[in-house]
């Protein structure tokens, strides 16, 4: 609840809103050392606590109150909270939509910061909104720093649309890594799919050169990968010489998440435990599924971060999780579609997240990863 000053003049200026457990004098609790409720109104909150703090021994004092408990120090997580930098749709489920709810599925508190924030994506034919720039960004990362909130055991990063705010979730790397030095970083290096770049051409530089170095696990498709490395992939081979080329570069694990190669569609695994060691590397066929769909690969990135998570000695255990988990969704969205009359080949589909909770949080494995050797 609430609780508005009392006024008393007939055209008062609009009530102050005071914060939970402040009430006005006539309750019997503190009330501002005001002169008018017009002064009130026009104090605003920072400024009646300032005088508030500075108004000892007299009636209308608000007694120094204990800080909120640091919920992640306190209470820290048994599986872990990650901070998500990534876009956000008021309807459907890409970005953030489609990645944290995954998560807390899989017992991770998400503190979600959304690069964008759109009415629906970007397939409908008009969208509208709003983009975070560095500035913004930067002036959250302050905020929590200022409250000692900055405790997390990952980051997870997405579509992100330009330089200054890349270079920004870098320098929040940085500082997390302050805090935490084992921060896990999660990348999806979101640059585009099939041949075509969803992003300016100067971001590829900045991932190559800035944000692959401190990348502990890196989920490019296709085509980034190829962006990424420099090499095209058109055998499974080139896709194993692409992750060494990643590994050389910084991030123990690299998850080449979707490549079709020989009219196959797979999931290219990589895991580098070791410097002195070659990677451990598999594949895992996907089946192919006649439709396309929204919100798949954010989603592939947050169930490949918490299941890694869990088995964080055993990516191919932790893939097979996220990509049978990942199908069973997705042949659940086809369904549903069919039984309401549309044909899931005619457009894009939205899927259906909330609906599929169970096959997240427990997924039976249909599609096992192969071992190269």
């Amino acid at each position: 609840m609430t609780a508005a000053l009392p006024t008393t003049a007939a055209c008062a200026p609009p009530p102050l809103i005071l914060p939970r457990g402040l009430f006005p004098s006539s309750c019997g609790r503190w009330a501002p050392p005001l002169s008018s409720p017009r002064e009130a109104s026009a104090f605003g909150w920072s400024q009646l606590r300032r005088r508030w703090k500075g108004e000892k021994g007299r009636a209308g004092f608000l007694p120094s109150m204990a800080r909120p408990p640091i919920l992640s120090v306190a209470l820290p997580s048994d599986t872990g909270r990650v901070l998500s930098i990534q876009s956000h749709t008021v309807q459907g489920y890409v970005g953030n939509k489609s990645a944290v709810f995954p998560l807390q599925l899989l017992g991770f508190d998400v503190d979600p910061i959304n690069s964008v924030q759109f009415s629906n994506h970007t397939g409908y034919p008009t969208f509208r909104g709003q983009v975070l720039n560095g500035t913004q960004l930067w002036d959250l990362i302050e905020g929590l720093e200022e409250n000692d909130l900055l405790h997390y055991t990952h980051l997870l990063t997405g579509y992100i649309g330009s330089v200054s705010f890349l270079e920004t979730v870098l320098q929040a790397v940085e500082k997390l890594r302050s805090v935490n030095p084992d921060l896990v970083y999660v990348c999806d290096p979101v640059l585009g799919d099939e041949g075509k770049l969803y992003v300016p051409q100067e971001l590829i530089s900045v991932y190559k050169q800035k944000v692959v170095p401190v990348a502990s696990m890196l989920t490019p498709n296709q085509f980034e990968v190829e962006l990424l490395t420099g090499l095209r992939i058109n055998s499974e081979q080139d896709g194993l010489t692409a992750c060494n080329t990643l590994h050389s570069a910084g991030p123990q694990k690299v998850v080449i998440t979707s490549a079709l190669i020989e009219g196959k569609l797979l999931l290219i695994g990589s895991h580098k435990k070791t410097k002195e060691q070659p990677p451990e590397q598999f594949k895992i066929e996907i089946p192919k599924i006649p439709a396309y769909f929204t919100g798949t690969g954010d989603l592939t990135t947050a169930l490949l971060l918490g299941w890694s998570n869990k088995y964080p000695d055993n990516l191919e255990t932790a893939a097979e999780l996220a990509v049978s988990s990942l199908q069973a969704l997705l042949k659940r969205t086809v369904e549903d579609y069919k039984r309401a009359g549309f044909d899931p080949s005619t457009s894009s589909l939205e899927i259906r997240l909330i609906q599929s909770q169970d096959e997240i949080r427990s997924p039976a494995v249909t599609c096992k990863a192969v071992k190269y050797s």
